[in-house]
């Protein structure tokens, strides 16, 4: 019995030093990506993306607001600045500067008329990009541009 447990013993450590050593199979921690904005416009927020895009609502309470796709394959989420439940790193509120969400879609077409029939501000219109994508943008009430794109391979490869 001796024998044996030291045998089990011997196998674990040669597999934890065979994990360490060989990357390959190394596994690797499964990641899912939640955007979050910092904004008082929870409110606004909420109705943008569960009435122009057709989001849910995952979650919500006073101070914070996490929608997800309508697949929900995809989360965003808002959090008031300066809340005492958070830490400082998350009080400073979003500028409305210097960021973008890119939503890909199977019919851009048909999302790009749905939103000119609710009467949506289209930032860039509709078009084709020599790399393959169709796509047209939007912005949100916290002033993130949002690419709405059916990807494509170019029609044209050399």
């Amino acid at each position: 019995m001796k024998k044996l447990l030291t045998a089990l013993i011997v196998i674990c450590l040669a597999a934890n030093v065979e994990a360490q050593i060989n990357p390959t199979t190394k596994k690797h921690n499964k990641m899912k990506l939640n955007a979050g904005i910092i904004t008082t416009k929870l409110a606004e927020s909420k109705e943008f993306y569960t009435k122009v895009l057709n989001f849910g609502v995952t979650f919500e309470n006073e101070f914070y607001l996490l929608l997800h796709t309508p697949d929900q394959s995809s989360a965003i989420s808002f959090l008031l600045p300066n809340h005492p439940s958070q830490q400082t790193l998350f009080h400073k509120p979003f500028l409305g500067q210097g960021m973008y969400l890119t939503i890909e879609v199977e019919d851009v077409d048909e999302i790009y008329q749905d939103l000119k029939e609710k009467g949506i501000d289209i930032k860039i219109d509709i078009r084709d990009e020599p790399w393959g994508d169709r796509h047209f943008a939007i912005e949100d009430p916290n002033g993130v541009g949002i690419d709405i794109v059916k990807y494509s391979p170019p029609q044209n490869e050399q």
